[in-house]
C-alpha cells in the first residue's frame, strides 16, 4: 500500500465513487458481496487500491500545509518539484503559536520574541508520499492567503 486505507467514515463519504471504481474495474455487486463474506483478502485489496487512488488525488490537489505547536508554526508550500517552508519559532516570553489568533497576536505585538526562517528542499520521495508522511505527523491543510501573509510579513 502506498498510503493508508480509508477509514469507515471516509469510505461512506466516497461510497458512490467506490461503486464507480468497482464498475470500472469489472467488479459486480455480487462479487463484492461474495468477497466480503468469503474472500476478505480480495475485498481488502480492492479497498486498498481504491484508498490509494483517492488519497493520491487528494494529495495532488494540496498546495499548502502547516504544522503548529505552542513553540512553532511552520507553513509549507508544496510545489511540483520542491517544498518551501516558512518557520516562525518562539524565542521566549509568553508567545503561543498554536492558534491563528495567537499567531496574529505574536506577529503584531511580540516580534522580538520570535525567530523566522525560510527554506526549501527537493522531495526525497514522491511529492504525494512526502505530503502523506507530513500529514500523518500532524500537518494539516493550509491556505495561500496564510502563506502570502507570512511571506510578505517577513520580507
Amino acid at each position: 500500500m502506498k498510503f493508508r486505507m480509508l477509514t469507515k467514515e471516509e469510505m461512506e463519504i466516497f461510497d458512490e465513487d467506490f461503486k464507480h471504481f468497482m464498475i470500472t474495474n469489472g467488479v459486480t455487486n455480487e462479487e463484492w458481496l461474495e468477497w466480503n463474506n468469503s474472500d476478505t483478502d480480495k475485498a481488502i485489496q480492492l479497498v486498498q487500491v481504491f484508498s490509494d487512488t483517492v488519497l493520491q488525488k487528494v494529495y495532488e490537489k494540496i498546495q499548502f500545509i502547516e504544522f503548529r505547536s505552542e513553540d512553532s508554526c511552520i507553513v509549507f508550500q508544496c510545489l511540483k518539484d520542491k517544498i518551501e517552508l516558512i518557520s516562525i519559532n518562539k524565542k521566549g516570553g509568553n508567545v503561543n503559536l498554536a492558534t491563528p489568533e495567537s499567531i496574529h497576536e505574536a506577529l503584531s505585538k511580540e516580534t522580538a520574541q520570535l525567530t523566522y526562517f525560510k527554506s526549501e528542499k527537493k522531495y526525497s520521495k514522491t511529492r504525494e508520499e512526502e505530503i502523506h508522511e507530513m500529514i500523518t505527523q500532524g500537518c494539516f491543510n493550509s491556505t495561500q492567503d496564510f502563506w502570502d501573509a507570512l511571506k510578505n510579513g517577513l520580507t
